[in-house]
C-alpha cells in the first residue's frame, strides 16, 4: 500500500489522518507492506500518476476540489476507483473507465456513510478489480485504454481553455 499527500498547514483533519496512517502502518508492518511518500510535490505527483495500476480516490463528498490527479492518471492509462465526486461524476463509466465507490450522493449528511463506502470499496477490489487485474489482463488493459481514449480526450487543458473562453469571456 502506497500513500502520498500533504495536508494544508491549517488542515488539522488532514494532519490527523496522516498521523493515523503512520500509526496503522506501524501496527500492520508484519502483515501489510505500507509506504508513505513524504514531501509530496509536483515531481512526485508526476511519477505516481504515471506509475500505478489503479488510482484510488476517496475524498469526502462534496469536498473534492477538482480531481486533476485522477485526470492525469487517466491520461497515463490508470483506471480510477473513486468516490463519485468532482470530475469522476462525469468521467466514470462503470467497468469501462474505472469503478465507483458507493453511489453519488448530493446531501452532505448522507455522504458521510463511510461504512457503506468501505464495503463498496472492498467488494469492488475483491470481486471485480483484482480478479480482472490478475486473471483477465487483456480486459484490464481495455479499461486502461478506455481511460486514455475516453477520459483523456475530454478532461484536458484544451477543453478547459475552450470552456473558459466561451463561458467566461464571451458569455
Amino acid at each position: 500500500m502506497i500513500y502520498a499527500g500533504k495536508s494544508h498547514p491549517q488542515d488539522q483533519g488532514g494532519k490527523e489522518l496522516i498521523k493515523r496512517i503512520f500509526q496503522t502502518k506501524e501496527q500492520l508492518k508484519h502483515d501489510v507492506k505500507t509506504v508513505y511518500l513524504e514531501n509530496y510535490d509536483m515531481e512526485l505527483g508526476k511519477m505516481i500518476t504515471s506509475g500505478v495500476d489503479l488510482w484510488l480516490n476517496t475524498p469526502q463528498p462534496p469536498m473534492e476540489a477538482s480531481g486533476t490527479s485522477g485526470m492525469k492518471a487517466a491520461l497515463n492509462g490508470v483506471p480510477s476507483l473513486s468516490v463519485l465526486d468532482g470530475w469522476w461524476i462525469e468521467g466514470h463509466i462503470e467497468g469501462i473507465t474505472g469503478w465507483a465507490i458507493g453511489e453519488h450522493r448530493r446531501d452532505t449528511e448522507e455522504s458521510s456513510n463511510w461504512s457503506k463506502d468501505a464495503q463498496s470499496l472492498y467488494n469492488k477490489l475483491e470481486h471485480i478489480i483484482l480478479p480482472l487485474f490478475y486473471r483477465d489482463r487483456d480486459r484490464f488493459i481495455d479499461v486502461m485504454r478506455n481511460s486514455i481514449a475516453i477520459n483523456g480526450s475530454f478532461f484536458n487543458t484544451h477543453r478547459m481553455m475552450q470552456e473558459y473562453v466561451l463561458k467566461a469571456y464571451f458569455h
